[in-house]
């Protein structure tokens, strides 16, 4: 039998001490998360994400990202110069092959879903 799993109240889960973000291109963001759920065959899993205020590049050419924002406010910036402002409440895709840049303006907290290319 397979059966759902109940993750809880996740705007006061413990994620740790934070550490230095490693794509940090402006201020100084600390980042820290969980990981609450694995598929068996490693190719998606769930958890949360929280960072300070500051800049830093992001990859998915390797997996896309479903997030969904708690608490905080962000901007996406796309490779193309684009940009969008997210607050908490709001969802959003980083499709597979999305490059660019997130500007942390007050601590964020997200929940994440990241899925690996081929699923």
């Amino acid at each position: 039998m397979i059966s759902f799993e109940n993750f809880g109240d996740l705007l006061g889960l413990n994620l740790g001490a934070p550490a230095p973000k490693p794509t940090a291109i402006g201020g100084d963001p600390q980042e820290a998360s969980v990981s609450l759920w694995k598929s068996p065959d490693g190719k998606m899993q769930t958890g949360v994400w929280e960072c300070t205020p500051g800049r830093f590049t992001a990859d998915r050419s390797q997996q896309s990202e479903i997030c969904h924002i708690l608490t905080g406010r962000v901007t996406l910036h796309n490779g193309d110069g684009t940009s969008r402002d997210i607050g908490a409440g709001e969802m959003f895709v980083l499709p597979l092959g999305w490059r660019g840049e997130w500007t942390i303006h007050e601590k964020t907290r997200k929940i994440y879903t990241m899925v690996e290319a081929g699923v």
